[in-house]
């Protein structure tokens, strides 16, 4: 076989529990109740008189679903993937795979198929719904079918990725990080090379129908669109569209990323640490023997020692690699990001008009993926300084010492800020070149960064909270980005369609009361079902109605208001998470340690 006993392993081996056939449901249940949302804020906002109505509706829920789907599809393969890889190699059992007669496609591909097979269920379990609204017109099965196969070939491809980094990379963060990075620069090196940084056109095609078939975000917007055979600018050499060049694109891109893997993967694992250093240590025999011979004691240490803080926990986090040496590479490809958005900015900065869209101003744009990017890098880091302890047993040992719980969770917590110090800074550094350009009023750059303070220490307790309570490493890591992931996402689909739609907010407040509500269920059963608490209860359920109070603050140009209720509702959220954790971390700790 060519993926092998691995991907075996997880389909036949694994028990088809409820929560298997519930997924799906639910992510269907979700995406049917986005689809009810934009009808009931359109039909309570005019009356739908006829056939062009219904497929005007039909054109524009397909529009929202797509890149939805595709952006869910894309992050949790290469995530799921790196994160199942990366717990394979914390807790040693691929170095016993290695040792077995599997080939390494066998290996790779195995376990690639393994990881992603719960997201291509997903993608192909909405297609029913899609094809249902190709009843409403205004959409054809044409358009759903390469929708659908532009958002598989993209998680395929991410799932590629993912592996690939993570067999490469020692330490789960650093694959996690290195994982959002390069997708991150993947999306905006399509954004660039649609607003013409490389060119106004190649051979003759404009750059932006390249970028529509380089680009994941790009090409499921031009699968969106209706095929226009009669118009000769938008064909493409020897592929004649651009949703065929990314298919190809992306097909070659996951055949490179995966013979990458297979021929590779003997040679980064096992990792350096694990192999013995037979030289070093005939060395170190020989220096020994030469030692005794000189009536030198070889007790006594001569070198320097390094003086450990009060809160061994905080030191190590501060004054050691505990994230690995590599994690250098992910603060540098961070500040590529960065160099990328600050350009971007410099390029808004420039232009002579000012421009906006809605309350969008272009200078504000490129803000936006530095700071996603941040939070996501904030919240990997923090539950993987979790989770990473638990697969090491180090964990154990801390219920041993008289560590405090308090010494235990704020040395984590600082760890975080300080390793993600640029994460951190470097966003409210391009926020003080606004305001420093005079394109944002000093009120306004203290609300934007209290509330991105806010925002940062919510995930990062949001991190350290689920690493506690779910026994699995690779649980506990899907469900902390998760749900920075959907939080994220639903923000931005909800104002998407409060603009799409130009009716008034308090009308669509009942629209998406079911959104909201099935939103808090969902944060319950995330954060507080494990470990029960009323106030955790309380921020999980009201959490959802303050943030649309949030969004439609901020449409309304009210950001006293945003910031406000933004500080409150989530501040409340971190410390509802905080508290507990400081009080009875020994207790959370040792319970999931005896689960695991």
């Amino acid at each position: 076989m060519l993926v092998g006993p691995v991907f075996s392993r997880e389909v036949t081996t694994t028990p088809r529990n409820w929560r298997l056939y519930g997924l799906r449901a639910l992510y269907v249940g979700a995406l049917f109740s986005l689809a009810i949302t934009a009808w009931l804020i359109l039909s309570g906002s005019q009356p739908v008189r006829g056939i062009g109505d219904l497929s005007r509706f039909g054109g524009t829920v397909f529009a929202l679903i797509a890149p939805v789907q595709m952006a869910l599809g894309l992050a949790f393969s290469a995530l799921l993937t790196a994160a199942a890889v990366a717990m394979e190699k914390d807790r040693r059992t691929l170095d016993l795979l290695l040792m077995t007669n599997m080939t390494n496609s066998e290996l790779v591909l195995g376990r690639l198929l393994a990881s992603v097979l719960s997201v291509l269920m997903l993608i192909l379990a909405s297609l029913p719904l899609l094809m249902l609204l190709t009843l409403l017109g205004g959409v054809s099965a044409a358009q759903v079918l390469r929708v659908t196969a532009v958002t598989l070939v993209a998680a395929l491809a991410g799932g590629s990725l993912g592996s690939m980094l993570a067999l490469w990379r020692e330490k789960t963060f650093q694959t996690l990080a290195m994982t959002a990075l390069v997708l991150g620069l993947w999306l905006l090196l399509g954004e660039a090379i649609a607003s013409g940084v490389f060119g106004p056109d190649w051979w003759g095609v404009a750059t932006d129908r390249w970028a529509a078939g380089l680009s994941p975000l790009r090409a499921v917007f031009a699968a969106v669109e209706p095929l226009h055979l009669g118009n000769q600018d938008r064909q493409l050499p020897y592929v004649c569209s651009e949703v065929n060049l990314f298919l190809i694109f992306g097909g070659l891109l996951m055949l490179a990323l995966n013979a990458t893997a297979i021929a590779m993967v003997r040679v980064w694992n096992p990792s350096q640490e694990a192999r013995p250093r037979s030289e070093t240590r005939a060395q170190s025999e020989k220096s020994t023997d030469q030692a005794l011979a000189a009536g030198v004691d070889i007790h006594a240490d001569s070198a320097k020692t390094r003086e450990v803080w009060d809160n061994p926990i905080l030191w190590r986090e501060i004054c050691t690699w505990a994230y690995g040496k590599k994690i250098i590479l992910v603060r540098v490809a961070y500040l590529i990001v960065f160099a990328i958005c600050a350009a971007g900015l410099w390029s808004a900065l420039q232009a002579e008009s000012y421009t906006s869209s809605g309350p969008f101003p272009s200078e504000a744009r490129p803000l936006a993926p530095l700071m996603v990017l941040g939070l996501l890098l904030v919240n990997a880091l923090a539950v993987t300084s979790i989770t990473n302890e638990r697969d090491l047993r180090a964990l154990d040992l801390l219920l041993v010492t008289d560590l405090s719980p308090k010494e235990i969770i704020l040395g984590k917590l600082v760890g975080v800020f300080y390793n993600a110090k640029e994460m951190i800074l470097l966003p409210a550094l391009l926020c003080g070149v606004l305001w420093y350009t005079g394109r944002l009023g000093t009120e306004n750059l203290v609300f934007l960064l209290l509330g991105l303070l806010t925002l940062t220490s919510f995930t990062a307790m949001l991190g350290v909270h689920l690493g506690m309570s779910y026994p699995n490493s690779r649980t506990a890591v899907a469900a902390s980005l998760g749900t920075v992931l959907f939080l994220l996402l639903g923000i931005a689909v909800c104002m998407r369609m409060m603009l799409a739609f130009q009716t008034s907010f308090g009308s669509q407040f009942l629209a998406f009361t079911a959104f909201m509500f099935g939103g808090g269920v969902g944060l319950y059963t995330t954060l507080a079902y494990r470990n029960e608490s009323k106030a955790l209860a309380i921020a999980c359920l009201t959490s959802p109605f303050a943030t649309f109070f949030i969004m439609t603050s901020f449409l309304q140009a009210n950001f006293g208001a945003a910031m406000m209720v933004t500080l409150l509702t989530y501040g409340f959220a971190t410390a509802a998470m905080l508290i507990p954790a400081i009080d009875e971390f020994d207790i959370a700790t040792g319970r999931a340690t005896a689960q695991d």
